[in-house]
């Protein structure tokens, strides 16, 4: 018993010097912090604020230096420090708080006539006027060349404009016109937290290497509090923790006080409830539902039964002869093989064939990557439990057919049951006036609010589902700012694009009455926004088929058009 005991001693001795070791390692790790500072409480014997700020640094690190210094949203800088540097500064006097940077996740045309923006030259005041209101988006970046940004009637560069149009690789000072005015980019801390930007593969400036940037601020108007904005729309969102501690929300409050809207995504953690981001009772947050638009696509059987689906694929079709299918389960080299993860499909399985692959787990691009890789001629993506039977549209690059659960189901039933199994996909183009329509997306996150569940969130939703916006085709800095190959359109969902529709409306309300506060405005999208269809049921909830719930769509679906909301707004904000 003494040796057993000697050993599990020495085995808790080794463990613990393990834990000492790691605990010191991780002590002596440096993150970036957001430092807040109380403004008033700087001493007499400072100059001014940015000499006190830099002795509180001095005063717990020799070494650190201040990447960004705040005077709008907040007073204070950000820096690297260690996890007890950090604490010891938290305890200096005039400090707020110390919070560690949060990595915030993007939340990723029919929609004017949808909304009826057509039919209203109430809301489109005259063009001087609206070239007064700027709208600033935070996001990751931009493509000037899109034609979305032409700045063709537009007039000049609005009085109130304070902001810059910073120069970088890809990215000229003649890159910015009267409707992109501006533009700044950010990645002091990220290059202090992972190492200079591989400017090869991004660039180090506001161009967009990703094409979500360019999505959503060609959607909403197609940097910041002190250049002036009168509206901000931000498509990103991180985790949920108290107000103070959100550095997202801490900013909206600040621009919301000096009179800019602010609209943000809700998420796309549907259709889970209690999984709603952005929360803070002063944003706009944004769910998603669907238009009246579809892109269906046919999938047909060997044993004659035909099931719909949706599809963007627009380059060579299948023939109209049947090919095998085959369900990724069966042909797979994992035990997730139905997710069609990156390199799971056996090629000499999936060769000349049409593959079935479930969604969720990767991106849905990412499944037809595979399949294509593998050798397959076509996809067919199928819904889960989870998003029933919403259906939403891919740029894939082969054939292929999103079906929704109950389709799935039957196609995978089909394939087991025959011991020839053969398919074919078959597009049909755009259809326009489907009903019922808004109906509330699957993947848009959902109430209750999580932190203070008194206040509703979201407060309303917009089109987010199949949005045709400018895209730069996400693939890294050519070098070539006319490259068009590169600079086209995309279709993408996403609560990220349900966000900047609002963005656009507020901006339109803002220019048609500039004495509106965002509070104003919020009221008056709010109290017009409509939650039942014109024969007076409930909006639909995609991913159940059942009415939704104001959980879903807080308010209702942002509705800028008739007269009767018209009425409504002036009486909303008169109040």
């Amino acid at each position: 018993m003494l040796k057993l005991w000697l050993l599990q001693l020495s085995l808790v001795l080794i463990f613990c010097y393990a834990c000492v070791v790691a605990e010191a390692r991780s002590q002596q790790l440096k993150k970036t912090y957001v430092v807040h500072m109380d403004k008033s409480t700087m001493p007499a014997t400072f100059n001014d604020h940015f000499e006190w700020y830099d002795s509180s640094l001095k005063s717990v690190s020799a070494s650190a230096a201040m990447l960004y210094t705040y005077k709008n949203v907040i007073h204070g800088f950000s820096t690297r420090l260690t996890a007890k540097e950090a604490e010891s500064l938290q305890k200096q006097p005039g400090i707020v708080s110390v919070l560690p940077e949060v990595r915030y996740e993007l939340h990723t045309t029919r929609t004017p006539e949808f909304l009826g923006l057509g039919k209203s030259e109430t809301l489109f005041p005259t063009s001087e006027v609206q070239s007064e209101v700027i709208v600033g988006v935070l996001d990751t970046g931009v493509w000037p060349e899109i034609k979305s940004f032409d700045d063709t009637g537009m007039g000049p560069v609005p009085r109130g404009w304070k902001g810059v149009c910073e120069v970088g690789r890809n990215f000229k000072s003649s890159s910015c016109n009267r409707k992109l005015i501006g533009a700044r980019s950010f990645s002091r801390g990220y290059e202090e937290a992972v190492g200079p930007i591989d400017e090869t593969a991004e660039s180090k400036s506001p161009r967009d290497d990703d094409g979500h940037g360019t999505h959503t601020s060609t959607t909403a108007a197609g940097s910041a509090i002190e250049d002036g904005v009168n509206v901000m729309s931000m498509s990103i969102g991180g985790g949920l923790t108290d107000y103070y501690r959100d550095t997202v929300a801490i900013g909206a409050f600040t621009a919301m006080a000096q009179g800019i809207f602010v609209s943000c995504s809700a998420g796309n953690g549907g259709p889970y409830a209690n999984s709603i981001s952005n929360v803070a009772p002063w944003i706009t947050t944004v769910g998603a539902g669907t238009l009246d638009r579809n892109f269906p696509t046919y999938v047909s059987l060997g044993n004659g039964k035909s099931f719909s689906g949706v599809s963007l694929y627009s380059r060579r079709p299948l023939s109209g002869s049947m090919v095998p299918i085959v369900d990724a389960a069966n042909v797979s080299s994992t035990s997730s093989g139905n997710l069609c993860m990156t390199g799971s499909l056996i090629p000499a399985k999936v060769a000349g064939k049409i593959v079935v692959c479930d969604r969720g787990g990767n991106s849905r691009v990412e499944k037809g990557v595979e399949v294509k890789d593998a050798g397959g001629v076509g996809m067919i993506l199928t819904n889960t439990d989870s998003y029933g039977e919403e259906l939403v549209a891919d740029a894939q690059l082969l054939p292929s057919a999103n079906v929704g659960e109950k389709a799935g189901d039957a196609i995978k039933n089909y394939i087991s049951s025959d011991p020839g199994p053969m398919a074919t996909i078959i597009s049909r183009g755009t259809q326009l006036g489907i009903q019922p329509s808004p109906v509330v997306a699957a993947f848009s996150s959902r109430g209750p609010n999580p932190i203070t569940p008194e206040i509703l969130k979201p407060d309303l939703i917009a089109p987010g589902v199949n949005i045709l916006a400018g895209w730069t085709g996400a693939v890294g800095p050519t070098g070539l700012e006319n490259d068009k190959r590169h600079v086209s359109f995309n279709i993408i969902s996403g609560t990220s694009m349900s966000c900047p529709h609002v963005s656009g409306l507020a901006a339109l309300l803002k220019a048609a009455h500039p004495e509106w506060s965002p509070s104003a405005i919020r009221s008056a999208l709010m109290t017009t926004a409509y939650s039942t269809y014109g024969n007076g049921k409930t909006l639909l909830d995609i991913s159940t088929g059942q009415p939704s719930t104001p959980f879903d769509f807080g308010a209702g679906h942002v509705d800028p058009s008739n007269s009767f909301q018209l009425d409504m707004i002036m009486v909303a904000t008169s109040i």
